[in-house]
């Protein structure tokens, strides 16, 4: 089967069907996903397709947002303390939640 997938594509290169394809001659966007665990990331990709971030993903993608909102220039002080202090909090459970899994892991 893979055999005949692979036959199909050079063929379809040689025709010089696949020369105009969008985004061609630039890097794939890949997402980053090294904090998802293994076991896992198939199941968040699916996931992510269909329109659903789940919980980690979504703090982490907050994480970045709050990151990029106080490394920033923040014209709000009272904003800029808010966001130090959700991120800090942020962090904390993200990292709560990390080492409850690792200890998980380890007491098997």
């Amino acid at each position: 089967m893979l055999l005949l997938a692979e036959r199909r594509i050079e063929e379809a290169i040689a025709r010089g069907e696949l020369d105009d394809l969008p985004g061609a001659g630039r890097p794939l966007e890949l997402d980053d996903d090294r904090l998802v665990p293994e076991e896992l990331r198939v199941a968040y990709r699916i996931l992510k397709n269909a329109g659903y971030l789940p919980p980690e993903m979504d703090a982490l993608r907050e994480v970045g947002e709050l990151e990029r909102l106080v490394h920033g220039n923040c014209a709000d002080a009272v904003a800029h303390v808010r966001a130090v202090k959700k991120l800090a909090l942020l962090r904390t459970k993200i990292e709560a939640a990390y080492y409850a899994r690792a200890l998980a892991r380890l007491s098997r």
